[in-house]
């Protein structure tokens, strides 16, 4: 790459001390909530006949949804947002693998009883892990309910679960299998699998291997669950396959059902054509990009808009659309501004309230969100509003009403999972307590991923689990930091003269019991800070044990060494001093 010179050169120096250090952490980002939701009910803008209607028969007013698609060459980024509000995020870079979903061709490599489970080679850094409840074709999930038998001879014949002694024998070491990735690779631990292959479509999921077909039990009307039950029973649907209607389902003619149901068809052929044809270990199908899931699950969320900012991914979001949903075409705009399209709808910066340790209440109190390796904790602090009146109660109840909902919104937006625990700020009411719950399941109810709330303890703890799929936000942008490696902290100046000063008349006693003759030169190598606090507070000390020892100390000090970092030289043997 070359480089042109410029007629003012800069002086790298003067800058040296500054790129040294880390940049200062931003303040919590305030997002005004109420300006967002009136920004967004101005771009809800409805036909006339639609407003005329409106007027005519009010109805409660549905909130506008938006996806707004940033598509760059090296990355992409969906965000959903309600009334203005971000409410989902998700990146993918060029070169990330997408292994949620895909479906492997692999080799058993290892079986462990003690675990209970079987390790799958799929030609990737780690194997793919297999519990023994996963291996048995089938499928157990209480939010779907089973409404038609599907299932061939062979399938009624092996009904009964396999036992764990069966295992080794049906499914020995070396043994070829089919899975599919449940939950990606986190941290060291390998992606998890299961036999029960689905491959998802708009309105419906297709098991391949399963012969059971049900309906989500999201889709709450009964009428409507009724009729769903009616076209399950006439839809064609070979033999040994099952299929589930999703939430997206509901309101859908049955024509719908069977051109999805098609298509699914056509994509598990090819899936299973790969199948014979290629040699374990093999990718044999994969989830499609980010645009193209946004194409294929955008109408489960009743999207109002879909705004993209790149000419490509627009044509291709209009040419997958007209295939299933032509009138869902007018939905799909190009944007085109010169502003950058996050920057245009306020998204930026709520991306970056992701980012950061505290989220601003609009009451003035704050959440502190801290991930470690075993659990999530979120602390609920009142912040800047300090009360001693009646109102106080009622200002707690306030605070942590606020606090579940921006908690639950945070837990999404980051996609954090496992063990989270919630403080709250006390509340001895009872009522109080289980409003904050109820509020906290409401809203957490509009999760796909999975999640159990505990009630709030009369300490105001709060214990949930949430189903982790794939790292969190966090963990997919980020790394440990090299310089304190994810502690958060270093030692003090102070607590590093003690550890110097301290190791050195430990060393120096060492050298004069075994040599009390000969002279001596020690040599310190050490961080600035840490020489001029021991010049500063031990001075006298050091020249203490100069004269008592007959040693003669020099220091050496680089703004390139780590603070926590020095060396004690003997400079005649050139041995480093422990």
């Amino acid at each position: 790459m070359e480089h042109k010179s410029t007629n003012s050169p800069i002086d790298p120096n003067q800058y040296s001390e500054e790129l040294r250090t880390a940049p200062e952490g931003e303040p919590p980002v305030e997002i005004i909530t109420e300006t967002l939701k009136k920004n967004a009910k101005k771009r809800a803008k409805k036909p006339l006949i639609k407003k005329i209607t409106s007027i005519l028969k009010p109805s409660k007013r549905k909130p506008f949804r938006e996806l707004i698609i940033n598509a760059e060459p090296i990355e992409k980024r969906v965000t959903q947002l309600v009334d203005g509000v971000l409410e989902k995020f998700d990146v993918e870079r060029v070169g990330e693998q997408r292994m949620i979903g895909s479906i492997f061709k692999g080799r058993i490599q290892n079986l462990d009883a003690r675990l209970k489970a079987a390790f799958i080679d799929i030609g990737e850094q780690k194997n793919a892990f297999l519990h023994y409840w996963d291996i048995n074709p089938g499928f157990n999930d209480a939010s779907i309910e089973f409404v038609r038998e599907n299932k061939t001879d062979e399938q009624k014949r092996l009904k009964k679960k396999i036992s764990q002694k069966d295992i080794e024998r049906i499914y020995p070491v070396g043994e070829e299998i089919i899975i599919q990735i449940t939950k990606s690779q986190i941290g060291s631990k390998g992606p998890r699998s299961t036999t029960n292959i689905s491959i998802p479509g708009r309105f419906i999921v297709l098991m391949p291997n399963y012969g059971q077909c049900g309906i989500s039990r999201q889709i709450e009307n009964p009428k409507e669950r009724d009729r769903l039950k009616r076209i399950l029973k006439e839809l064609s649907i070979p033999e040994g396959m099952g299929i589930i209607i999703r939430t997206a389902g509901e309101g859908k003619k049955a024509c719908f059902f069977a051109r999805d149901l098609q298509l699914l068809l056509e994509k598990w052929e090819e899936v299973r054509r790969k199948i014979q044809s290629k040699r374990n270990p093999a990718l044999v199908y994969q989830e499609p990009n980010i645009i193209e899931r946004t194409v294929r699950d955008f109408l489960t969320e009743d999207i109002d808009r879909i705004l993209v900012d790149n000419q490509e991914d627009h044509d291709n979001i209009l040419e997958a659309v007209a295939q299933v949903s032509p009138r869902s075409k007018n939905k799909i705009s190009l944007f085109d501004e010169d502003i950058p399209i996050f920057e245009r709808f306020n998204i930026e910066r709520q991306i970056e309230q992701t980012y950061q340790r505290k989220v601003p209440l609009p009451s003035g109190g704050e959440i502190a969100i801290e991930e470690t390796e075993a659990l999530i904790a979120i602390d609920v602090n009142t912040g800047s509003h300090k009360t001693k009146n009646e109102d106080n109660k009622e200002y707690i109840l306030q605070c942590n009403i606020e606090a579940a909902r921006e908690a639950a919104r945070q837990i999404h937006l980051r996609n954090i999972g496992g063990l989270i625990i919630i403080d709250f700020i006390d509340m001895k009411d009872k009522r109080h307590r289980k409003t904050v719950l109820d509020t906290m399941r409401k809203v957490m109810a509009k999760d796909k991923a999975k999640s159990n709330i505990l009630p709030i303890s009369p300490l105001g703890i709060m214990q949930m689990t949430r189903q982790r799929q794939k790292e969190s936000l966090s963990s997919g942008l980020h790394i440990s930091c090299p310089y304190c490696k994810g502690r958060g902290n270093v030692k003090s100046p102070h607590t590093m003269a003690i550890e110097i000063q301290r190791r050195l008349t430990s060393g120096i006693r060492q050298l004069r019991t075994k040599d009390d003759t000969s002279e001596i030169n020690i040599q310190i190598l050490l961080h600035p800070t840490s020489l001029s606090e021991l010049r500063k507070a031990y001075e006298q000390i050091l020249v203490d044990l100069e004269k008592h020892y007959g040693i003669s100390l020099s220091f050496l000090s680089d703004e390139n060494y780590h603070v926590e970092n020095f060396k004690i030289i003997h400079v005649q043997s050139g041995c480093e001093i422990q």
